[in-house]
């Protein structure tokens, strides 16, 4: 009996959402309030593993249900077990090939920016932040350079254990509200702090201490050691993941809060 089942999550209060020996993680809270349902052990598969810090308004997971239990029981239930901090937004049976990380399409994530002289109070780790005012069109410029299919070695995390640093970023759009920069990524997949690193460079190239043109080198040069450092992860926001009609499944794409932006 598989199902899909939908979580958002306030990334602050856990230490990522792969398993940890710990049980600190998205996944190891999920699991036990699951297993507090099911009355056996769960295992759950995200569809994006998120980092420590990282938030999530749709991560997908698949488990399969040990035993039989009425819908309500997978979220309300559920829901009962975790921390505020986390929510299951629904769940449904799916067709037993579905599989939330295989079966994904496409990822999205939106990256938030607080862009003025003070740093965040009233969204403090729901928002990354930069002083310096940055040029919005110079950022766009450069972050044509990085759509398409490309090798994003000098993106990707020392630690990343992706088999290819090859992904294909579909759309990278940069747009400014206020004092908020929002940047929004779709692509096939994503590699390990791929978002942050890449806002990094592009915040650089907002500030003036960079090229735009300087951004299409780095990629080419597949080095990290010639990037920026990794940007902060408190405005990172996991969207969701995309999927075939024939799994039938609830919108697995959702935005950011309201009140953020």
């Amino acid at each position: 009996m598989r199902h899909a089942l939908c979580l958002e999550y306030d990334g602050r209060a856990f230490c990522g959402f792969q398993a940890q020996p710990s049980g600190c993680s998205v996944q190891d809270v999920l699991e036990r309030a699951l297993a507090a349902i099911a009355d056996a052990p769960v295992r759950v598969t995200g569809a994006g593993r998120t980092d420590a810090g990282v938030h999530a308004t749709s991560q997908i997971v698949h488990f399969d249900a040990p035993v039989e239990r009425p819908a309500t029981a997978w979220v309300r239930g559920v829901n009962a077990s975790l921390p505020s901090t986390a929510s299951v937004l629904w769940c449904v049976r799916v067709a037993a090939d579905f599989h939330a990380r295989f079966s994904a399409s496409a990822r999205q994530y939106t990256y938030l920016l607080q862009n003025r002289a003070e740093r965040p109070g009233l969204l403090h780790g729901r928002v990354g932040w930069h002083f310096v005012p940055l040029d919005v069109d110079a950022m766009r410029d450069a972050a044509r350079h990085l759509v398409g299919t490309h090798d994003f070695s000098s993106f990707r995390a020392a630690a990343c254990q992706a088999r290819s640093p090859v992904k294909t970023l579909r759309a990278l759009d940069i747009a400014r509200h206020g004092a908020l920069v929002r940047f929004d990524f779709n692509a096939d997949a994503f590699l390990q702090h791929m978002v942050r690193n890449i806002v990094g460079a592009l915040v650089e190239v907002g500030a003036g201490k960079r090229a735009a043109g300087s951004v299409a080198d780095l990629l080419a040069a597949a080095d990290r050691t010639r990037g920026p450092a990794t940007f902060a992860a408190d405005g990172l926001y996991f969207r969701g993941a995309e999927y075939d009609a024939r799994f039938a499944l609830p919108p697995t794409i959702r935005d950011v809060p309201a009140f953020v932006v």
